[in-house]
């Protein structure tokens, strides 16, 4: 749950005259989620930020679905996703249901001719390659390998990319992400037990305002489909916020992780969570420390969700043959657990340096026909002796 932010000028008391050294009026707008019940941001624009002046083209971007029912354990290779120039083409969806995009991007260009607003959906966009600044109408952040960007709906905003070689591994949710209840106390603070405090969130700090009139183009994404309006003001034009609802950044290397005795189970990983689903990290950690520890996972049964992993760095105790970039898909309905072989290498060790992202969703996950082309067929076969 973010916290209390403010950034820029503000007045005194909101819903109250704010004018401009000339006399003018500032443009107050309560940028907010769930009607005017959730987290919500108080903004103050130069210009009125209503100003729409033409709406173009409107097309779909709804995943080809390959496989509706799906049963079958797979393994992605998400590095063969081709790298496309432009950021909006380059993002593939590769599974997906109600709830959720799991989506991988591969560009290879800042947003440059346009900004770009899901009104849908909060995007939590994870760094595995690149650097550079995300950028929006609330603050900028810097970003780097590592980094989960939280984008909430409705923000309008650009990537600049230092290089071309960038990797992102993005999930697309239809329900707000906030940190784990579990971590928090009933104020929303972080507890002790936290593995991450507030102090571990970064913030935007460095705030663009533009006073410009001209023809901005926005491509926003409505409904599965992007729709291109031009507004008459730049939507960079905040002189001043304050509130709970803003971009911000967390670095997976902050994320301490919790060990013990015997095999933790995967929730003691958790590090963002929706009604719909959970996303988890797995860091480098010591390894359990009883005399007759097992520290490979227990075999277990995917009953109630769909688990997706996606493996970042280091070698993953628990499978085979699994690279940088892979995506195993283990849905609901069948047990899964350690490869051949890994259980057994498993005891003795003392610690791993895996660097992993996994999403459980509580709702079947559709495969689309970007997934199966960059999908291994016989990775269900990879549990026979």
């Amino acid at each position: 749950m973010p916290f209390y932010h403010k950034l820029g000028k503000i007045p005194p008391k909101r819903h109250t005259q704010f004018k401009k050294p000339d006399g003018s009026f500032y443009y107050e707008q309560l940028f907010g989620t769930i009607g005017f019940d959730g987290m919500s941001t108080n903004s103050y624009h130069e210009q009125r930020p209503t100003q729409v002046k033409e709406i173009r083209k409107q097309y779909s971007v709804a995943p080809k679905i390959a496989k509706a029912n799906n049963i079958q354990s797979y393994r992605l290779h998400g590095f063969k996703v081709k790298p496309e120039n432009d950021y909006l083409d380059s993002r593939k969806i590769v599974l997906t249901n109600s709830d959720c995009n799991i989506i991988l991007a591969a560009p290879k260009e800042s947003t440059r001719d346009y900004f770009y607003k899901n009104t849908d959906a909060d995007e939590l966009i994870f760094v595995h390659k690149g650097t550079g600044k995300l950028r929006t109408m609330l603050g900028n952040l810097d970003f780097k390998y590592g980094d989960y960007l939280l984008v909430p709906r409705g923000v309008i905003y650009k990537m600049d990319f230092d290089t071309e070689d960038n990797r992102l591994f993005i999930v697309e949710s239809y329900r707000p992400i906030y940190t784990p209840k579990r971590y928090r106390n009933w104020f929303g603070q972080l507890l002790e037990h936290s593995p991450f405090c507030e102090r571990d969130l970064r913030q935007p700090q460095e705030l663009e305002t533009y006073n410009e009139s001209g023809d901005f183009l926005i491509k926003i994404k409505k409904q599965d489909e992007i729709i291109e309006m031009v507004y008459a003001s730049h939507p960079f034009d905040v002189i001043g916020y304050d509130g709970y609802n803003y971009p911000y950044a967390f670095s997976i290397h902050d994320f301490e992780p919790i060990t013990g005795r015997v095999h933790q189970p995967p929730p003691v990983h958790q590090t963002f969570e929706t009604d719909a689903f959970v996303v988890c990290s797995f860091v480098p950690r010591l390894y359990d420390y009883h005399p007759l520890a097992v520290p490979a996972p227990y075999n277990h049964s995917n009953i109630d969700s769909d688990e997706v992993l996606y493996y970042v760095d280091g070698d993953f105790m628990s499978r085979n043959d699994i690279a940088a970039g892979h995506i195993s898909l283990h849905p609901a309905g069948i047990p899964h657990g350690p490869h051949p072989g890994a259980m057994e290498r498993s005891i003795g060790k003392v610690k791993t340096d895996e660097l992993a992202v996994m999403v459980d969703t509580f709702k079947p996950l559709k495969v689309t026909e970007d997934a199966l082309k960059i999908a291994d067929e016989d990775y269900y076969k990879s549990w026979l002796e």
